[in-house]
């Protein structure tokens, strides 16, 4: 990645303000951005870290700046494991060329199409502040939709599997900073 594509607009855009579902995961990782940021974007080498990743692939090569991902993860319910999948166009504005290091995604397939999700790093007195945040409409259920984003969906699934993503990479980029 060079400087000058520093300067252009995230593939992705910008994060959409308008979205009814706000879904917002946060930790201190005691490491600096770039170990945890890494591990962030790597996402072809979570399920070697996540017990809870059942997989993740990519199905297309790089296109200005955009890779198709497909990702699959369980949510656990007890000793029951719920399989969700979803497909996302995933773009990276890394730490060394960019003032602001994210990792965005954009949901295109699955009950969460339409999900756009920014993981970004801030440094911090003692690591790195990483946030994830997820915002979407909900799916397009005639009347059920946004109810059963809000109540089921985002506090169950989403925050359910990027909380376990997130504290699973910070212990990652602990044990070997």
């Amino acid at each position: 990645m060079d400087a000058a594509r520093d300067m252009r607009p995230d593939p992705l855009g910008p994060m959409p303000t308008d979205r009814l579902v706000r879904t917002v995961d946060e930790l201190l990782v005691q490491a600096p951005v770039r170990p945890i940021f890494e591990l962030a974007a790597e996402v072809e080498r979570w399920p070697a870290y996540l017990s809870h990743y059942r997989y993740v692939r990519f199905v297309d090569g790089e296109n200005d700046g955009i890779r198709v991902v497909e990702m699959s993860a369980n949510r656990p319910f007890g000793l029951i494991d719920w399989p969700t999948w979803w497909t996302s166009r995933m773009s990276v504005a890394d730490p060394r060329t960019s003032s602001r290091p994210a990792v965005r995604f954009t949901h295109v397939a699955g009950v969460t199409k339409g999900m756009e999700v920014e993981w970004t790093f801030e440094p911090a007195r003692n690591g790195t502040l990483v946030r994830i945040v997820h915002v979407w409409n909900g799916p397009a259920w005639p009347l059920i939709g946004e109810v059963s984003a809000r109540y089921v969906i985002a506090p169950v699934f989403v925050h359910g599997i990027a909380s376990r993503t997130l504290a699973g990479l910070a212990r990652v980029a602990e044990r070997t900073n």
